[in-house]
């Protein structure tokens, strides 16, 4: 099926749930799905299936106990973005098709990720960084972010290019990252 069908085919699978009150937890994909590892496309317009998916990813990372979410990560593979690195958990931020503008410096900061549960080790990324991005009325926008923003920004835009912190690390420690979230899952069976 050609991309503007499936896109069109999955817009019309959703229209029933669209205008109902309650929002959605979406099922996050666990590594080392291989659905991770698939490239988004970009959003065409915002219209109500995008703000209806926004609110359910926003939902699903709050109750996650996460900062940033990837629609890749729920299965949808679409270019959106949200975040909320603030105290109170109350500023969700929205990226549509973000694009990396800028980059400057480096930082190593210890990354986690809510489709590799439990597992943290440090990345190196840009300590600065210029994206431009869609909001949810499809105004185009720049932010300069830097530090935690900076790095959660970098971090969700790899999953929209189907990349996952743990590919930053070394083949034995992804290897080891894998036997062990195994494990997990067999010890919950």
């Amino acid at each position: 099926m050609r991309a503007d069908a499936r896109y069109n085919k999955t817009l019309q699978n959703f229209k029933l749930i669209l205008y109902s009150p309650f929002m959605a937890l979406l099922p996050i994909l666990r590594y080392p799905d291989t659905r991770l590892y698939k490239k988004a496309k970009p959003v065409r317009e915002v219209d109500e299936y995008i703000r209806c998916l926004v609110q359910d990813m926003i939902e699903t990372m709050k109750a996650a106990v996460g900062i940033g979410l990837a629609a890749t990560q729920v299965d949808v593979h679409l270019r959106v973005i949200v975040l909320d690195i603030s105290k109170e958990q109350n500023n969700p931020e929205v990226f549509i098709n973000p694009r990396l503008i800028q980059q400057k410096g480096q930082r190593e900061h210890e990354e986690g990720c809510l489709s590799v549960p439990g597992i943290y080790d440090k990345v190196t990324r840009a300590d600065r960084v210029v994206v431009e991005a869609w909001d949810l009325e499809g105004k185009t926008f720049a932010l300069e972010a830097e530090g935690l923003m900076a790095t959660c920004l970098q971090h969700e835009m790899d999953h929209l290019e189907g990349k996952v912190f743990v590919d930053y690390l070394s083949l034995l420690k992804q290897n080891r990252i894998k036997a062990k979230l195994r494990k997990r899952l067999r010890e919950t069976l």
